[in-house]
């Protein structure tokens, strides 16, 4: 009987000590932010924003993890490979997400299946920019000059699928214009053959191209979203310089594991939309170029199913193929 009780009581222990595991209040470890690229640029700067406040505000270590590789797949199938704990967060954007899926016929993961959404954080545009040799200083005369010489004007991209290289495609697509993609091995060198004259025009990163334009070595033609940019507000954008229907914008949030618990994803929805609508946050993006968001974990889920329609679209439109 004795040992029966001890028994007993051993197991008691035992499982009140698992409650107390399973008990634990979220949350009670490090977290994690996978950015599915190469440290220094956007994606990685803005997770590491995140991660920064994240820590801060909830008193917890959060790290950034880079996991760069196939624009942006390797990064993404790490998370949705990882425990629905919500210790696991993936800094996500339109390439990888909503790109990927309109461009490949294969992936490892489904975006809208294998991942939860907590929140958006930014959306930034970018600047339709010429070499000063260009001829031109409005949407309006890019447009006529295209189709003055069909299949001359060449735009750069940081390679093939990439943001620059679909907002060169929905540009011409809209316009109809026949132009030509020249991808380069990153943001860097795109920018570069533009400034050498080697490539007519492409579109960048204000806080990439700002010295440029201030030095006059490139000439601002136009912004891809429907707001004039709070940092330069005299550069007109692209839908009312003449293509009404253009819009095309990079936009970042949080996402986490499909799975993950509703109340953690409901406490990290509040802590992501407390960041995105902190007073450095705001700032730090208006003076680059970008807008502070935030959204329900909702909102940003059926955000997500548009972007993936509309990039659908552009895709079949422009018939872009990606070099195997």
């Amino acid at each position: 009987m004795t040992l029966y009780r001890s028994v007993l009581v051993s197991c008691m222990l035992f499982s009140a000590g698992l409650s107390a595991v399973g008990a634990q209040p979220y949350p009670s470890k490090m977290i994690r932010i996978v950015s599915p690229y190469a440290p220094g640029g956007g994606t990685d700067i803005m997770a590491r924003t995140i991660a920064q406040k994240i820590s801060e505000n909830m008193n917890v270590q959060c790290i950034v993890e880079n996991r760069p590789g196939g624009g942006g797949i390797v990064g993404t199938e790490v998370v949705v490979k990882s425990l629905p704990d919500g210790y696991t967060l993936l800094l996500g954007s339109k390439g990888p997400l909503v790109v990927n899926p309109a461009l490949h016929e294969k992936l490892p993961f489904d975006t809208l299946r294998d991942l939860a959404p907590i929140s958006l954080v930014a959306i930034v545009p970018a600047v339709l920019v010429v070499h000063p040799s260009v001829p031109v200083k409005s949407v309006d005369d890019l447009i006529a000059l295209a189709r003055s010489r069909p299949g001359q004007l060449t735009f750069s991209s940081s390679g093939n699928g990439g943001t620059g290289h679909l907002s060169g495609e929905q540009f011409a697509a809209l316009a109809k214009i026949k132009l030509v993609h020249v991808p380069y091995r990153g943001t860097g060198p795109a920018t570069v053959a533009i400034l050498s004259g080697e490539i007519s025009f492409g579109f960048a990163n204000l806080v990439a191209i700002a010295p440029f334009v201030q030095s006059n070595r490139l000439r601002p033609i136009a912004v891809t979203s429907r707001k004039r940019l709070q940092a330069s507000p005299e550069i007109p954008t692209v839908a009312e310089s003449g293509l009404s229907a253009y819009e095309y914008v990079t936009w970042y949030g949080v996402l986490t594991t499909n799975g993950t618990n509703k109340d953690i994803v409901s406490k990290l929805n509040h802590e992501i939309v407390k960041i995105s609508n902190s007073s450095d946050m705001k700032m730090k993006l208006t003076s680059e170029g970008g807008e502070a968001v935030s959204s329900t974990p909702l909102e940003f889920q059926n955000y997500i199913k548009s972007e993936l329609i509309e990039a659908q679209k552009i895709v079949k439109l422009s018939r872009i193929k990606l070099q195997k």
